[in-house]
């Protein structure tokens, strides 16, 4: 029987990236984890709540966090970015209000920014999320 290893930790570095970036003292890192993790929880319920597609595709790939002493960066990658945009206009500025408000960074700047994956269907979380849709509206994919 042979050793399971992640995919993910056997690519870092070589083909793939963190999908977070950043530094702490081993007392506060767990803290840093889980600001990351509400982090991102925010910003795929936002996304959920403000994009309704009759197929239910988020679209979002990743959500690479970059922090600092005084600037928390936040990358979106998402396939159809044009589908947020359209339907709120401000969205983007209320999202990051948003999640200031909700994580309580006073002396630190969020900076938010969205970008567009060139062939959205090749990347594997969303196209686990199209087929997810298909099915939930009962697709029939045989004929």
């Amino acid at each position: 029987m042979g050793q399971k290893i992640n995919p993910l930790g056997f690519r870092l570095g070589t083909t793939q990236g963190h999908h977070s970036i950043w530094f702490a003292q081993p007392k506060n890192y767990s803290e840093g984890l889980e600001e990351d993790q509400k982090i991102r929880n925010y910003i795929k319920n936002y996304v959920q709540k403000n994009m309704r597609i009759s197929s239910g595709i988020e679209g979002i790939a990743r959500i690479e966090i970059q922090k600092r002493i005084d600037l928390i960066q936040i990358i979106i990658y998402m396939g159809f970015p044009k589908l947020l945009i359209e339907r709120r206009p401000r969205g983007i500025e209320e999202l990051q209000i948003n999640l200031q408000k909700e994580l309580n960074c006073v002396n630190r700047k969020l900076n938010i920014a969205i970008t567009k994956i060139a062939k959205p269907y090749g990347n594997s979380n969303i196209l686990a999320e199209f087929i997810a849709g298909q099915l939930k509206i009962e697709f029939h994919f045989t004929k």
